[in-house]
Formats: structure tokens, sequence, C-alpha cells
């Protein structure tokens, strides 16, 4: 009786592991860059990035006219009037690099609005890849183009333009 168990039971295991998974690649970056509402999204981060560069600018050159301002005057300046200056200069560097930071730095509002406006296009993505798996019975879905845990992949499992084709249909 058990080698009969046994043998119902290694037979179950190699059917189940026989069947084979099905799985494909794609390549996110090729696909944005491919569809317009991309460029479009591109665009509107270029234009509030050179908004907020100008910004920074603006207080660059502030800055910088405040310290040759300095400069000019430092050896007529008393003590206490040359440490309020430096003062004043520290705390706009310090104001400019906040500024920066909040601006450009690691999630700061640039990364937001990246964010912001890659949703819509990510969701589209997502749901395209779900009809993608279903339409082909896909187990795994693996994206090539961040390419760090992939170090080769069959030309063939690359179904970027099939996902492209799909997304042009909805």
């Amino acid at each position: 009786m058990k080698r009969i168990l046994l043998v119902l039971v290694v037979s179950l295991l190699a059917v189940q592991y026989s069947s084979a998974q099905r799985y494909a690649i794609i390549d996110t970056r090729y696909i944005f860059e491919k569809m317009p509402e991309y460029k479009e999204v591109q665009q509107k981060i270029e234009e509030q990035a050179a908004t907020w560069q100008k910004e920074i600018d603006a207080k660059q050159a502030e800055l910088d006219r405040m310290y040759k301002a300095y400069d000019a005057e430092e050896d007529m300046m008393s003590t206490e009037l040359r440490k309020k200056r430096e003062e004043e200069l520290f705390n706009k560097e310090k104001e400019l690099r906040d500024l920066q930071k909040k601006r450009f730095g690691f999630e700061g509002d640039l990364f937001q609005k990246r964010l912001e406006l890659m949703e819509p296009l990510q969701k589209k993505l997502n749901e395209a890849v779900k009809r993608l798996a279903a339409a082909n019975g896909y187990d795994l879905i693996l994206d090539k183009s961040e390419g760090k845990s992939i170090i080769f992949a069959d030309p063939k499992l690359d179904k970027s333009d099939e996902l492209l084709k799909e997304l042009r249909r909805k």
C-alpha cells in the first residue's frame, strides 16, 4: 500500500513539474519611448526642471553679488558688521543648498513630479501586461529595461512589441 501511494505521489509531482511555466520578457524603457504620451510627460518634466533651475540660478546670482560686495567692503567693515554679513552669506548659502535639495534631491520635487506624471502611464502599461499574460497564459513576465538581474535572454522571449500593439488597441 505504501508503495502504491509513493508511486502515486511521485507521478503527481512529475506531472506537475513537467508542465513548463510560460514566461516572457519586456523592455519597459523601449515601450515608454515608443509611446507619444511618454514624450509629453518627459517634456513637462523638463519644462518644470528648467523653471526650478532658473529659480536656483537667480538665487545663485544674488549670492554671488553678495559675496562680491562683501569682498569689496570687507577691509572697511567693523568686526561686528563683518560677522553679521558673514552670517547673512552663510544663511543665503544654506537657503540655496536647501532649495536645490528640495527641488532636485532624492525624492525631491522633481522626483515627485515624475512619479505623478508617470503614474497613469505605469497603470496603462501594467493593465496591458496583465492582458498579455492572460491572453497568452504567461506565468511570469520580467522587465529587462534595468537589466541588472537578467544576464541573458533569448530575443524570442521579448514581447515588448506585442505589448505595444496591445497598448495601441486600448
